[in-house]
């Protein structure tokens, strides 16, 4: 689990409406956001409130002040409930300085009795007011999602905060992003070519290359040391896990391939994998590195074959907006469904994590052999085309289909021809990386803080 580290710091006008009702509603809003974070073990919250007289920020010099602290917290994102009208001036300040992702909302006014006039009694304007922040952050163009004006009480509030949460949490990644690229891309594999120079230019995301010496020697060590692939291979036998054809060398090296992966990403502080996979372990070590690459991802490390860079950064994002819950897996977009023609089979020679696996996963000479379990999938790609870069994110359903080698899983779509037409016309290729549960909207709001198009299909 990576925490995210959350500011949050309240915002109320300084005269009108009146301070008194602002400080009460203050101390609702803070008691509420307390309840729904206790829910929350992967947020830590940082709150500013010790720094201003009644908790609420409305000054320059206390705007200044709190973006200084928020800046020492090294927090990933903000959060600015508006206790009243707000003063969108305090809430401009501190977010220029910031520029983290940052939401803004403030609770529906209610009517105490059918006899008061609305705006008499228990008045705050928050309403009015967020209209006045949210215009100011665009004057000073900075990117902000907006939770609608919502009952205190309501779920809607839950959701609206777990779910920007996940986009803080795919943005913290994206900007923090450094793959290791394992050996070359295979020769013929013109689609998976990047600029590593504009990757690093326009996003600080960092390609680290790493010779195939340092891999081979790195897995030769813990071939020979031994007992640390031994404890690996009875972790998996533990775990039920089948493997077939491999004789006992094979099986140990296939448990050196993970620690010495294990080893480099730490090394160069890497969190993902672009890997070459059809030559360099095979003539090494006799083994591919299939299901090697599938227990890495699953254990939050995702390793992209082909050496797919666009694909490792697609794949992480994916497992970042599920909060690292569940594993995310890179597959082919291969071949139509025999009788229903809005499914598509998603499918690669073996390297999906066995957490995902509808049955008992079976390993077949370094290949896993099991098909996905049944659920919700959000599937994602991050690609570019002549200078301008996008996130295609769109969701699916699991569906029946035949059987096949390797690790597989059918999707059903709502209307495929539309979903190969924006494939195929791209800037897309054969490779998706894909997510249980369901993040599309995630990912909308999460483009805007990345400086990439978010693309969809519907």
């Amino acid at each position: 689990m990576k925490k995210i580290r959350l500011g949050v710091i309240l915002t109320a006008r300084d005269s009108f409406p009146p301070r008194k009702m602002a400080a009460e509603n203050g101390v609702r809003i803070r008691a509420r956001l307390k309840s729904i974070f206790e829910k929350m073990p992967f947020v830590e919250c940082i709150w500013a409130e010790h720094l201003l007289e009644d908790g609420m920020v409305t000054e320059i010099e206390e705007a200044e002040k709190a973006a200084e602290y928020f800046l020492e917290q090294r927090i990933d994102a903000l959060f600015v409930p508006h206790a009243n009208f707000g003063q969108e001036e305090a809430v401009g300040i501190i977010a220029n300085m910031l520029r983290l992702p940052l939401l803004i909302w403030g609770p529906r006014d209610g009517r105490p009795d059918e006899t008061t006039v609305v705006r008499e009694q228990n008045l705050t304007d928050t309403q009015c007011g967020l209209f006045a922040t949210t215009r100011l952050l665009m004057r000073y163009g900075i990117p902000y999602t907006y939770l609608r004006n919502c009952w205190l009480e309501s779920e809607e509030l839950e959701r609206g905060i777990m779910q920007f949460v996940q986009v803080a949490s795919v943005v913290k990644q994206f900007r923090n992003l450094r793959i290791l690229q394992l050996s070359t891309r295979p020769r013929q594999f013109l689609s998976v070519k990047v600029n590593e120079g504009e990757l690093l230019e326009r996003f600080g995301i960092h390609v680290v290359p790493v010779e195939s010496t340092e891999i081979v020697s790195r897995i030769n060590y813990y071939i020979e040391e031994k007992d640390m692939a031994k404890a690996l291979l009875k972790k998996w036998s533990d775990e039920k896990v089948t493997i077939n054809g491999m004789d006992d060398i094979e099986k140990l090296s296939m448990a050196a391939i993970v620690l010495a992966i294990q080893d480099l990403a730490e090394k160069y502080r890497c969190s993902a994998v672009a890997s070459e996979c059809w030559s360099l372990l095979r003539s090494h070590f006799k083994v591919p590195g299939c299901f090697a690459f599938g227990y890495l991802s699953q254990m939050g490390l995702p390793v992209a074959c082909e050496t797919d860079i666009h694909g490792a950064i697609s794949s992480v994002l994916a497992q970042a907006a599920a909060l690292y819950e569940t594993p995310s897996f890179l597959a082919d977009i291969t071949v139509r469904h025999p009788q229903n023609d809005n499914a598509e089979l998603l499918w690669h020679c073996g390297p999906f994590p066995y957490v995902l696996s509808k049955d008992r996963p079976c390993v077949n000479s370094g290949k896993g052999q099991y098909e996905l379990k049944n659920g919700e999938l959000t599937l994602v790609r991050f690609d570019t085309d002549h200078d301008e870069y996008y996130l295609l994110a769109e969701e699916c359903e699991t569906t029946n289909g035949p059987a096949t080698d390797g690790n597989y899983v059918w999707i059903q779509t709502q209307d495929w021809g539309k979903w190969e037409d924006k494939l195929m016309y791209g800037p897309y290729i054969h490779h998706i990386a894909g997510v249980y549960g369901s993040y599309k909207a995630v990912f909308h709001e999460a483009c805007k803080y990345m400086g990439i198009i978010h693309d969809h299909v519907f």
